[in-house]
C-alpha cells in the first residue's frame, strides 16, 4: 500500500468513524472500527471490539465495507437531493416530470485522475450523509481499498 493510499483510507475512515463503519481486519467476519490511534513510532492502529476481546491492526490491514454510489435505491437518491443547494427537478425515476427533488447521481462522480467532482452546491451535511449510508464517493472499492457490499456480504444489515 502507497503511502498516498494510506493517507486516503486513513481520511476516509476517520470520516466514517462515527457512523459504525464494518471493517474487514484479517478475521472471517466483519467489525466495527472503534478507533484511530496514530502512534509515531508505531504508525496508525485500528482497534476493533468484540465479546470482551480487543484488537489492534494497522491501517494497511484493514479493508472498510462500502456501498457504490451505483447501489443508492430511488429513495435514496430523492434524500440524499434534499440535502444539495441547488435541487435537480429533471425526468424522475418512473418517467414522469416532476418537481420533486431529485439528482442524477452522475452529478457526482469520479474524474479521470481519480479525484471526486461534485456540483458547486454540494454541502458538507451531505457527505455526512453519505458516510452515514456508508457510500464509496472517493472510488475506494476501485482502488482495492475497500469491499463492495453485496446482499450476500452486507455487515449493515443486522
Amino acid at each position: 500500500m502507497t503511502q498516498e493510499e494510506k493517507d486516503l483510507l486513513l481520511q476516509d475512515l476517520c470520516a466514517r468513524l462515527p457512523y459504525g463503519v464494518f471493517c474487514n481486519m484479517g478475521l472471517d467476519y466483519p467489525l466495527p472500527l472503534q478507533r484511530l490511534f496514530v502512534d509515531k513510532l508505531d504508525g496508525i492502529l485500528l482497534d476493533f471490539y468484540e465479546d470482551g476481546k480487543a484488537y489492534q491492526v494497522y491501517l494497511s490491514e484493514v479493508k472498510p465495507y462500502l456501498r457504490p454510489m451505483s447501489s443508492m435505491t430511488k429513495e435514496e437518491r430523492v434524500e440524499f437531493s434534499q440535502l444539495l443547494d441547488k435541487r435537480y427537478c429533471e425526468e424522475d425515476w418512473e418517467g414522469h416530470i416532476s418537481t420533486s427533488y431529485c439528482i442524477e447521481i452522475d452529478d457526482v462522480y469520479i474524474d479521470d485522475e481519480g479525484g471526486i467532482k461534485y456540483p458547486s452546491t454540494f454541502r458538507m451535511d451531505a457527505v455526512d450523509w453519505l458516510n452515514a449510508h456508508h457510500f464509496d464517493y472517493r472510488g475506494l472499492i476501485e482502488k482495492g481499498l475497500a469491499i463492495e457490499v453485496t446482499k450476500e456480504n452486507n455487515p449493515y444489515e443486522n
